[in-house]
C-alpha cells in the first residue's frame, strides 16, 4: 500500500468526495488491508449514507488497528460504531457495548497519554452525577491541548457545554459549544463521530433554551460543512425546525422539517421520528389536527412524543386520553424537584397538564401541578419555564376567581417575551383578557384582540377562532372571513401548485403529509373557488399565474 494513494483518498474525504474516496480506499484495500484504509472506506461509506456498510468496514477497521496494536485508533474506530449503532440506528445496547470496548482498549494506554482523555469523555457519558461528568470533562480537554489532539478538546468542550446548560449555566454552556463549532467549521477535527456530535448537541441545545438567533446564525456559518455532514443535516434541520416552530416561523420551521424528513428517509428512515414528532407539533399549532395525528401514527410510545401527542388529544377534545399520558409522565413527588436535565422535560409536560385539569374543571388538581412547576421553575430559572409558571399560577386564579391573576399573567407575558414564544405569547394576552373581563372589559377586549391579530399572523386558525369567540362574548365586533392573499387557504393554495406541476392526489397526500381524501377535499374547494371544471384546467390556471407574473 503506497502512502500517496492514503493520502489521496484523506484529502477526498477532507473536500466532500466519498466517492473518489471511496475508490482510492477499494484500490488501497486490494493490495494489502490495513485499519488505516478500512477506516477511511468506512468514512466514505457513511458520507454516501450506506450506515450498515459504514459500521461494518469499521468493526474490520477496529479489528485490523488492534492486531496493527495502534490503541487510538482501536478505540476511535470503536467510538464510531458506537456511534452510528446509537445515534444512526438507535441501537443503544449496542452503543454502550462498544464504548465499553473504546474504553477498555484506551485505558491500556495508561493515564499520561492522549487516550486517557477519551476514557474520560467516556467516563462522563456514562456517569449520572452532574459534578463528577463535570469534572471529569475538563480533565479530558487539559489532555486534548496538552497533546495537541483538538478532537478530544473540542468534543470535551462542546460535552461540557451541554452540561453546563443542562445545569443552568445557559450562557456559559453555549459559549463553549461556539468555540467547538468554530473549530468544526474551520476544519480543526479530522473525526466524522466528533463533528456531528458537536453540531447535533449544539442545535438540540439550542432547542431546548430557544436559543434562535445562535441557532441562525450558525445554520449559516456552517452551511457548507452541513452539505457534507449527512447525520447533521438530518438531525440538526430536524433540531432547526423544532426552533422555528417554537419561534413562531411556521413557513421556515415547515421547510426545514419537510428537508429533514427527506434527508432521514435517503439515508436512516428509522430515525425520521426525530423529524415527523416536530412537524406533528407544528400541525397542532396550525389547528391542522388530522394531519399531526397521522404523522404521530405509530409513535404513541416515543418519549419525545409525549407533549405534541397529549397537545392533540387536548385540541380535539380528548382531555381524559391527554391526562392519562400527561399524568403517566409526570409521576413523582410534588415537593420533589428534578435532577439535572429533568425539568427541562418535565416542565412543559406539567404546563399542558394545568391546562388538561383546567379543561375538566378540576382546579384543585391544576393548582397543585401549578405549584410543582412553579417550584421546579425557581430551581431552573430559565424564562420558558418561568413564563410558564406563572401562566399556570394564573390561569388557576381566574378559574378559581380569586387571587392576583393580573401580576401573574404580567410576570408570564414578560417572560414569553424575553424567551420570544409569540404561540406561548398570544395565550397569555387571552387569559388576561378572560381574567379581566368582568372588572375592565375594554382593557379585556385590548387583549383579546392583540391575542387574535397574533394567532392570525401566526395562522393558528384554532386558537384564532377561540379568540374571536371571546371578543364576541365581550360586544366586540370580529371580522369574519379568511384574512391573506385571494379566496384560497395556505393549504389549498399549496395543493393547486402541486396539481399545477401535475402531481397525482397521493402523491400530493406524501408531499404533505396528508390523507388521500383530504387531498380530494382540498382539490374540490380549489376548483369550487376558481370556477374551474377539472384538473386540466387548473394546471392551466397554473401556468397561467406563472406567466403573468
Amino acid at each position: 500500500m503506497s502512502s500517496p494513494l492514503m493520502d489521496d483518498g484523506v484529502a477526498a474525504l477532507r473536500r466532500g468526495d466519498a466517492s473518489a474516496a471511496r475508490r482510492v480506499f477499494e484500490s488501497a484495500l486490494a493490495e494489502v488491508e490495513s485499519g488505516e484504509a478500512f477506516e477511511g472506506l468506512a468514512e466514505a461509506l457513511y458520507l454516501e449514507r450506506e450506515y450498515a456498510a459504514a459500521a461494518d468496514h469499521y468493526e474490520r477497521a477496529y479489528a485490523a488497528y488492534r492486531r496493527e496494536r495502534q490503541h487510538m485508533a482501536a478505540g476511535r474506530a470503536a467510538r464510531t460504531v458506537s456511534w452510528i449503532t446509537g445515534n444512526v440506528f438507535g441501537d443503544w445496547a449496542v452503543r454502550i457495548g462498544w464504548l465499553a470496548r473504546a474504553r477498555a482498549i484506551l485505558t491500556e494506554a495508561g493515564e499520561d497519554s492522549p487516550e486517557h482523555g477519551w476514557v474520560l469523555i467516556i467516563r462522563a457519558f456514562l456517569e449520572p452525577d452532574a459534578q463528577a461528568r463535570e469534572a471529569f470533562l475538563r480533565e479530558a480537554i487539559a489532555i486534548g491541548r496538552r497533546f495537541g489532539d483538538p478532537d478530544i478538546e473540542f468534543y470535551a468542550l462542546s460535552y461540557l457545554g451541554g452540561v453546563l446548560v443542562m445545569t443552568d449555566r445557559v450562557e456559559e454552556g453555549l459559549v463553549l459549544t461556539d468555540e467547538a463549532l468554530a473549530a468544526a467549521c474551520a476544519g480543526e477535527l479530522a473525526e466524522v463521530a466528533t463533528v456531528d456530535s458537536i453540531f447535533c448537541g449544539f442545535f438540540w441545545t439550542c432547542e431546548l433554551v430557544n436559543d434562535v438567533p445562535r441557532a441562525d446564525q450558525w445554520m449559516r456559518a456552517a452551511a457548507e460543512l452541513m452539505q457534507r455532514r449527512n447525520v447533521v443535516a438530518a438531525f440538526c434541520r430536524a433540531h432547526y425546525g423544532g426552533i422555528l416552530t417554537a419561534a413562531g416561523r411556521w413557513d421556515e420551521a415547515e421547510v426545514q422539517l419537510l428537508e429533514s424528513t427527506r434527508h432521514f428517509d435517503r439515508g436512516m428512515p428509522e430515525r425520521r421520528a426525530a423529524s415527523l414528532i416536530r412537524l406533528a407539533d407544528l400541525r397542532v399549532r396550525q389547528g391542522r389536527l388530522e394531519e399531526s395525528a397521522m404523522l404521530l401514527d405509530g409513535l404513541d410510545d416515543h418519549p419525545d412524543a409525549v407533549r405534541t401527542l397529549a397537545a392533540l388529544y387536548l385540541a380535539r377534545g380528548e382531555a381524559a386520553l391527554a391526562q392519562d399520558l400527561l399524568e403517566r409522565c409526570t409521576a413523582g413527588s410534588d415537593d420533589g424537584v428534578p435532577t439535572v436535565g429533568e425539568s427541562t422535560m418535565v416542565g412543559p409536560l406539567l404546563a399542558l397538564l394545568v391546562d388538561v385539569y383546567l379543561e375538566a374543571d378540576n382546579v384543585d388538581a391544576a393548582e397543585r401541578i401549578a405549584q410543582r412547576l412553579a417550584r421546579i421553575a425557581e430551581a431552573q430559572r430559565g424564562p420558558y419555564l418561568k413564563a410558564a409558571a406563572a401562566l399556570a399560577k394564573g390561569q388557576v386564579c381566574v378559574a378559581r376567581g380569586q387571587g392576583d391573576a393580573r401580576s401573574c399573567l404580567h410576570s408570564a407575558l414578560e417572560s414569553f417575551a424575553l424567551a420570544q414564544l409569540p404561540m406561548e405569547l398570544a395565550q397569555t394576552r387571552l387569559e388576561m383578557a378572560r381574567a379581566l373581563a368582568a372588572s375592565s372589559p375594554q382593557v379585556a377586549i385590548a387583549a383579546a384582540k392583540a391575542a387574535l391579530e397574533d394567532f392570525e399572523r401566526l395562522k393558528a386558525a384554532r386558537h384564532a377562532d377561540v379568540a374571536a369567540a371571546l371578543l364576541r362574548s365581550l360586544g366586540a365586533p370580529v371580522r369574519t372571513g379568511p384574512k391573506g392573499h385571494g379566496a384560497l387557504t395556505k393549504r389549498e393554495t399549496e395543493v393547486l401548485q402541486l396539481v399545477g406541476v401535475g402531481l397525482s392526489n397521493p402523491e400530493i397526500g406524501d408531499r404533505l403529509f396528508i390523507t388521500r381524501k383530504t387531498v380530494e377535499h382540498h382539490v374540490g374547494n380549489v376548483l369550487a373557488k376558481l370556477g374551474l371544471r377539472n384538473r386540466a384546467e387548473a394546471v392551466a390556471y397554473v401556468t397561467r399565474e406563472k406567466t403573468s407574473r
